[in-house]
């Protein structure tokens, strides 16, 4: 990764990044924007006269929840604890949640997540999913890689809120299946990609991301998979 990001040439405006990029990619940036700094997530890297790291899943997962016609809530539960559980924690802000949910295991990464709602005046409680009452949860967002989060099926009981499943690939989930059949709501995780992506267009090109074209191109990717 260091060898490809030092060879870059002047053809590259930047790069988009997934996991397990997002918490190196520090390592090889010049200057890290402040939300990238705060989350310890970069998933763009532009190069300007330096290299700048950014966090866009932020962006993503607030302007995805939007479209389900969500713009703010009180409480959230976060499955996941790794980088897009940490993104989901400043989206959760901008969003006015001041209580999370927190359904993980690993306990530095729990840690991590504390670290940063508590610097955003979020209360987090890292609980399991049997006590966390997340089917009446306002939002639950699955920042799991594909298939963890199918354990919690069988729970799954006329649930109340929005769920937001960020694996979009492939679409729906099991879970997103399960919980829309349940009676719930359900946040696409591919519109958190579109939306990211039009960030990443405006960090990359100085111009505004054409969101509509993007969608169809993305719209038209997923029906073509399936």
């Amino acid at each position: 990764f260091h060898s490809f990001i030092s060879n870059l040439d002047d053809d590259w405006m930047g790069v988009s990044l997934t996991m397990p990029l997002k918490v190196v990619a520090s390592t090889v940036a010049d200057h890290i924007a402040p939300l990238a700094q705060l989350t310890g997530t970069i998933n763009t890297l532009v190069r300007a006269k330096t290299l700048i790291g950014y966090n866009t899943d932020v962006y993503g997962i607030v302007q995805a929840l939007g479209d389900s016609g969500l713009t703010q809530a009180s409480e959230m539960t976060i499955i996941g604890s790794g980088a897009t559980a940490r993104s989901s924690i400043a989206a959760a802000f901008e969003l006015g949640v001041s209580r999370i949910n927190l359904v993980a295991r690993n306990s530095g990464a729990i840690a991590k997540c504390d670290m940063i709602a508590t610097e955003l005046g979020i209360t987090l409680s890292s609980i399991s999913a049997n006590e966390s009452n997340w089917l009446k949860s306002e939002i639950v967002i699955n920042t799991t890689p594909v298939g963890v989060a199918d354990v919690f099926i069988d729970q799954i009981e006329q649930p109340e809120g929005l769920l937001l499943d960020v694996v979009y690939d492939p679409w729906p989930t099991p879970l997103a299946q399960t919980w829309e059949n349940g009676g719930g709501a359900i946040c696409p995780g591919y519109l958190m990609l579109l939306h990211q992506a039009t960030a990443q267009f405006e960090l990359f090109t100085g111009e505004q991301a054409p969101v509509e074209a993007m969608r169809t191109a993305l719209l038209s990717a997923i029906q073509s998979r399936s």
